[in-house]
């Protein structure tokens, strides 16, 4: 009985831990899943999760299905979901009141962090995607990139959040959780609805609030799993893509820019902001050393066997 407690109670520090993470851009709440060691659990108690909704809607009204629902249900790890949703709720509740009164009176050094934590995040899907890099993939990359940097010069007014433009961030945001080191409220910054969201959160907008759930599970039932055959079929190029478009969407981040996303030189304090800048590559680079230790102790620990295993 002790054990399952402590067993819950860590589980609810750690949804606490990737909720804090997926409030700040550049952090990876898939990151921290998997340094934190329920990233597998999660992913697949999420795939099985979806395959027993799926079976429930589709195949229970005609009489047939309901025991292959409720298996797929039963291997849900609900001790690992139910606890880690419940911390990371109220951790992206907690981390949103704190951050909005910074985003709101310090912009120009949010943003710093916020281009530093990315940046340095972009080392997780260039890594994963080998070496050597060929020529086809670094002139995707750009194109991709390219592409990116355009979307994120339109002025705010034209990606104004009405309730599809909500939804899809959202969907889209979701995704980031599939794969470590991309980070959802990254995405939400490219879309222009990061201090949106925020506010939203803060002032309990049940409708934003129920809009963006939507998209999210919408997201989480098609692009998820689309994204996860991607890896597994289409890994490489699926990785290079990403990069692109986390290269080109920094542009949304830099420091200095008017209300109509137009580009400015460094202005003011610059030193100041370039030590910002530094925090956010320090952290995000402390988060990706910590992962490698663990995974790298976790493989040590594996017996012969267990390594061949994990690996096929």
């Amino acid at each position: 009985m002790v054990k399952s407690a402590r067993s819950y109670l860590a589980n609810l520090v750690r949804g606490g831990l990737i909720g804090t993470a997926e409030i700040v851009p550049g952090v990876s709440g898939g990151t921290i899943a998997l340094v934190t060691g329920i990233y597998e659990a999660l992913i697949g108690s999420a795939g099985h999760l979806l395959s027993g909704l799926r079976m429930a809607v589709a195949d229970v009204p005609r009489g047939a299905g309901l025991s292959r629902a409720s298996a797929e249900l039963r291997r849900v790890r609900w001790d690992v979901v139910l606890p880690a949703l419940i911390g990371l709720v109220c951790a992206a509740l907690i981390a949103a009141k704190l951050l909005e009164p910074v985003l709101h009176d310090h912009p120009v050094a949010s943003n710093a962090v916020f281009f530093g934590l990315v940046l340095a995040s972009l080392w997780v899907p260039i890594s994963m995607v080998g070496r050597p890099w060929r020529a086809s993939d670094v002139l995707t990359a750009v194109v991709v990139a390219a592409i990116a940097f355009v979307l994120t010069s339109l002025p705010p007014t034209s990606i104004a959040p009405n309730p599809v433009v909500v939804a899809l961030a959202a969907a889209v945001a979701v995704c980031a959780l599939v794969l470590p080191g991309v980070s959802g409220s990254f995405f939400l910054l490219s879309f222009g609805l990061y201090e949106t969201t925020i506010s939203a959160l803060n002032d309990r907008d049940l409708g934003y609030i129920a809009t963006f759930a939507l998209g999210a599970v919408i997201g989480l039932g098609l692009f998820v799993k689309l994204l996860q055959w991607l890896l597994e079929h289409r890994r490489r190029i699926t990785l290079v893509v990403m990069t692109g478009v986390m290269a080109g969407c920094l542009r949304a981040l830099w420091p200095w820019q008017t209300e109509g996303r137009a580009l400015q030189a460094p202005s003011g304090d610059a030193g100041v902001i370039a030590l910002f800048f530094l925090l956010g590559v320090a952290l995000v680079t402390a988060v990706l050393l910590v992962e490698r230790l663990v995974l790298r102790s976790r493989t040590t620990a594996e017996s012969p066997t267990e390594q061949i295993t994990r690996v096929s």
